[in-house]
This record gives C-alpha cells, sequence and structure tokens, in this order.
C-alpha cells in the first residue's frame, strides 16, 4: 500500500514541475526588471564606465579638471544653473497645469533644484526627479497626476535634446556625421512605418476591451498637455531655452579646460556628451558623459585625455549649479520637525507618557522634596504631644563635640 501511495504522489507531483519552474523564472525576470534592480545595474555599469576611463587615461585629466574650477567659474555655473532651473521649473508648472494639478512657480522653482541636488548626489541620476514626483503628487492629493507630470515634464526635455541633437548632428561636421546620414533613411522609414502602423490601427480600431483604457488615458493626456495651445508653447520656448543653458555650461567648461575650440565645432560634441547622459547608466550624472566626451573629443583631434578634463569640469559645474538644492532640501526638513513639534504639544505629550511610564526617570540628587505647610494650632500641639522628653534631651546634648555643658562643668578637651 505504501508503494503505491509513493507511485501516486509521484504521478500528481510530475505535472506541477514545470510550472513551477516558469513560475521561478517569471519571478527572477521580475526581480531583474524591478526599479531597484534597474538602478543598481545601471549605478554599476557608471562604475565600470569611469574604472576603464581611469585605466586607460589615468586619473591626471579628473585632478587637472578640479584644479581648474575657480570662484568665478563657480559664479558664472550658479548663473547658468539659475536660468535653467527656473526655465525648467516652468515647464513643469505648465505641464503640471494641464494633467489637471496645480504648481505655484516658487515651489516648483525650489523643489526642482532639491531634485536637481539628489540627483547629482545620489546614484542612478534619477532619485530627485522620482521624490519631487511622488511629493509633489501626495500634496496634490493626487498621486497618480503628479507622477505624470514629472514624467512628461522630462519626456519634453528629452525630445527637444534629441530633435535638437539629430540636427545639428546631421549638419555639422561632427565624429558621427557619416554615421548619423547613413542611418537617417532608414531612421526616417521606421518613423514613417511606425506611424502608419498606428493610423492603420486607429481606422481598424477593435473592440475597446482589447485596447488598455490606462494607455489610451496616458496617450490622450500626453497629447492634450504637450500638444495643446495653452501649453505647447511654453512648454517648446523653456525647453529651448534649457538646452541652450546646457550646451552653455558645457562650453563654459571646455573653456575652462582649455580645449582651444569654437563653439562651431564644440556644439556637437556638447550635443553627443548630452545624449550619453541621457541615459540610466551613471553615477549621479557620470559615467557614459566622460565616456562619450573622451571619445568624440579623440575622434575630432582635440584628444581623449582633453575631452575627458572638459566632461569633470562640467560635472562639478552641475554640481556647483545644483547646491541650491542643498539649502532647500534643509530648510524644508527644519520645517517640517518645528511644524511637527508645535503643531499638536498634547498628542507629543501622550505619545511620550507610555514610554515614561515603561522607564521612569530616577530622582536627581539635587532634585528638592516639596515642603507641606502645617498650620500654627496643629504645630503647636503636635509640638506639645510628641516633644521630646528631658532625658532624651540631656542625652543628645551629652554627646559628643556638644556645646552644652554637661553636669553643670564647662565644656574642655579632657572631657570630650
Amino acid at each position: 500500500m505504501s508503494s503505491h501511495t509513493g507511485e501516486t504522489a509521484e504521478a500528481e507531483a510530475s505535472p506541477a514541475g514545470p510550472p513551477a519552474a516558469g513560475g521561478g523564472v517569471r519571478r527572477v525576470l521580475g526581480r531583474l526588471g524591478s526599479p531597484a534592480v534597474r538602478t543598481r545595474l545601471g549605478t554599476l555599469a557608471g562604475v565600470v564606465i569611469l574604472a576603464v576611463l581611469f585605466w586607460r587615461l589615468g586619473t591626471g585629466a579628473f585632478v587637472d579638471g578640479v584644479r581648474r574650477v575657480d570662484a568665478a567659474t563657480l559664479a558664472a555655473a550658479l548663473g547658468i544653473g539659475l536660468v535653467t532651473t527656473v526655465f525648467s521649473a516652468w515647464r513643469w508648472a505648465l505641464v503640471a497645469r494641464g494633467v489637471g494639478i496645480r504648481l505655484p512657480f516658487g515651489a516648483a522653482v525650489a523643489d526642482y533644484y532639491r531634485a536637481l541636488f539628489l540627483n547629482a548626489a545620489l546614484p542612478g541620476g534619477v532619485l530627485g526627479d522620482v521624490h519631487r514626483a511622488v511629493r509633489h503628487g501626495q500634496d496634490a492629493g493626487d498621486l497618480g497626476r503628479g507622477v505624470r507630470a514629472v514624467v512628461l515634464e522630462r519626456t519634453a526635455g528629452q525630445l527637444a535634446l534629441f530633435a535638437a541633437g539629430g540636427a545639428v548632428l546631421l549638419t555639422m561636421p561632427s565624429p558621427v556625421r557619416d554615421q548619423m546620414r547613413a542611418a537617417a533613411p532608414l531612421a526616417g522609414l521606421g518613423l514613417v512605418g511606425a506611424c502608419a502602423v498606428v493610423l492603420a490601427l486607429r481606422m481598424n480600431r477593435a473592440p475597446s476591451g482589447r485596447k488598455p483604457g490606462a494607455v489610451r488615458g496616458m496617450l490622450g493626456e500626453a497629447r492634450q498637455t504637450l500638444c495643446s495651445r495653452t501649453t505647447a508653447p511654453g512648454v517648446v520656448v523653456s525647453s529651448v531655452i534649457v538646452l541652450a543653458g546646457y550646451v552653455a555650461m558645457f562650453v563654459l567648461a571646455a573653456d575652462v579646460a582649455g580645449a582651444g575650440a569654437s563653439v562651431t565645432e564644440l556644439l556637437p560634441l556638447a550635443l553627443l556628451a548630452l545624449l550619453a547622459m541621457s541615459l540610466p547608466l551613471n553615477v549621479g550624472g557620470w559615467g557614459p558623459r566622460e565616456g562619450v566626451a573622451a571619445w568624440a573629443f579623440g575622434a575630432a583631434g582635440l584628444g581623449a585625455g582633453r575631452g575627458l578634463t572638459v566632461a569633470v569640469v562640467y560635472g562639478v559645474l552641475s554640481l556647483a549649479a545644483s547646491l541650491p538644492g542643498a539649502v532647500v532640501l534643509v530648510a524644508r526638513w527644519y520645517a517640517t520637525t518645528r511644524d511637527r513639534r508645535a503643531a499638536d504639544p498634547e498628542q507629543l505629550a501622550e505619545e511620550a507618557r507610555p514610554l515614561e511610564e515603561a522607564h521612569p526617570r530616577p530622582l536627581a540628587p539635587s532634585t528638592s522634596v516639596p515642603v507641606v505647610r502645617i498650620p500654627a494650632q496643629l504645630s503647636e500641639v503636635r509640638s506639645e504631644k510628641y516633644a521630646p522628653k528631658e532625658s532624651a534631651r540631656l542625652a543628645r546634648s551629652s554627646l559628643p563635640f556638644s556645646a552644652v555643658p554637661s553636669e553643670g562643668r564647662p565644656m574642655t578637651p579632657e572631657s570630650v
């Protein structure tokens, strides 16, 4: 009977093997696709790129780039950063209004500064944007719209970068102009084909149940936000100014590093470095930017080491331009802590009372005992009733070092 039971158990367990293995593979792939794992992999890729640059070019370019930055350069970087941050915050406010939530302009500037500082200080380069998306969504009472506003705002900036980069790299001399011109027809045909497929799907649309409503709503919201008459002009103008500010920062870094190239020569190289910065494979923005700058400057005949120095100076200036975000971060933390303490003192006292009851504080040596005042009549009665007897008084007075004479004799050292 036991063998029959074992065979039955094997027969029942054998079909369950493959689904379990498939489920394990799906779980592993799901974990690899999680945002935390992607951030760690991107950070690891940035570290590998920097390690390769250290190995091939040495540390002299890094040290030289940091050494060349002076006070005047930092002041110029703060000014350029102010312009780009203000117009980025304006673009964010426009997009937020387009998705139906309110975002004051002053709060947008402060939050954008804080996000830039967190992006530069933390691995991944996007944690600051995630923070401002969640924070704004919570403040507005709609987390989904807050996140979509930040995603659409960043998408608008990336679209402006891709459009300007494509136009410049196709028309101006650069290390990749021949490759860009060769790939442009294929990219154009692919774009036309994608548009034709989308148009065919819209003309022969299947029942609404087959297409997720969330995707339709997201695409409609993006079209209404970025392409409407009320928000599109502001989004385009702000994106162009922000991109011009980034290019100006790169030209300033090249001038500080002593590249000795004109703005016309630096423009394609700057856009290549900015396109590399958009890749999620960096450590606070460091990694692909330095690698692409070293390769592009080397291919343009300006020297790979010089390109690496320019990228390092650009990274230092970008970090300096985001430092007001640290001030905003500390000020917001202090204000939140102060408001929490002043909001409800009774609630804070009730929260602290169980801890005091569980761990009572010992009395300090200097703690004074409260004095109880006794009425005069009671004190007289008690003093008469409980007054010490004569024998006890005499006994106390005859103690050593007493000042009362004993047996009618004067107090002398011999009597003691």
